[in-house]
């Protein structure tokens, strides 16, 4: 019995020395039946088998080899065959209706203009200068970057219809210019028969690039003003034409762009 267990751990030593060294075995051709993988059990008695058939102990890994091959086989039968797998349904309705999207669609949308950002005058930056000129003992102010010239007033044609501050249209060049009695669109509550008759107007002040002008008895003089030399106008009110107030003259400083779009208008001050 001794001689035969020697031999068996014999053989079980041979073989799982090959397992650490041998070559891959090549793969048997496919058969009709499937082939179970072998254990090592089942490998240790098939070795038994072929150098002692008649051992018992290669009887007993023989009846294991067959119990296990039976067990292996079993579970294989019973694992379930996986699911088919099923394609989601695709409505093709949606692959041609257009996606909307309903929070979108529910905004209003606003047909507003983007509004205007005007940039400041060029005056309002750092010094500039200013011209005075006399009205009815009023002096008035007017940026030299907005006076678009001084001419000396000469004879006038009047216009029926017309307000009446409106002295009449002056040709100067071949160019029409709009004649603005001054006193009266300033300050037409002091305009009176007496102050009608005082007035001697001898100028006429251009604003900007427009074709009217400021009618003027006298022009006093051209002075350099800094940013708080003038108390500036900080919000819209009755008189947008005014810009500010020269605090040495307590003079009123014009806003010529705005005073063009009243004149524009047939408004007065």
């Amino acid at each position: 019995m001794s001689k035969h267990l020697f031999a068996s751990e014999k053989v079980m030593e041979d073989y799982l020395s090959a397992l650490l060294t041998e070559d891959p075995i090549p793969q048997p051709q496919v058969s009709t039946a499937p082939e179970k993988p072998k254990t090592i059990a089942v490998k240790v008695a098939e070795k038994l088998h072929d150098s002692e058939p008649e051992n018992p102990v290669a009887k007993l890994f023989e009846e294991a080899k067959n119990r296990q091959y039976e067990q292996d086989f079993d579970v294989v039968e019973k694992v379930p065959a996986p699911a088919p797998v099923v394609a989601p349904k695709v409505n093709v309705d949606t692959l041609t209706k257009p996606v909307v999207n309903t929070k979108l669609a529910t905004q209003t949308v606003s047909h507003e203009p983007p509004k205007k950002v005007t940039p400041p005058e060029p005056y309002r930056v750092g010094d500039f200068q200013a011209l005075y000129f006399e009205v009815a003992g009023l002096i008035l102010a007017v940026p030299l970057t907005e006076l678009g010239g001084i001419h000396n007033l000469e004879k006038m044609n009047s216009l029926f219809g017309k307000p009446n501050w409106f002295l009449g249209v002056m040709v100067h060049r071949k160019q029409k210019l709009n004649v603005v009695d001054t006193a009266r669109w300033v300050m037409p509550d002091k305009y009176d028969a007496k102050l009608e008759e005082s007035l001697n107007y001898r100028y006429l002040i251009m604003l900007g690039d427009s074709g009217w002008g400021l009618a003027c008895e006298s022009l006093v003089n051209t002075i350099t003003l800094k940013q708080s030399d003038v108390k500036w106008r900080q919000s819209e009110g009755k008189r947008p034409w005014l810009a500010g107030l020269v605090k040495e003259k307590m003079c009123a400083l014009l806003n010529v762009e705005q005073l063009i779009d009243l004149l524009e208008q047939g408004l007065g001050s």
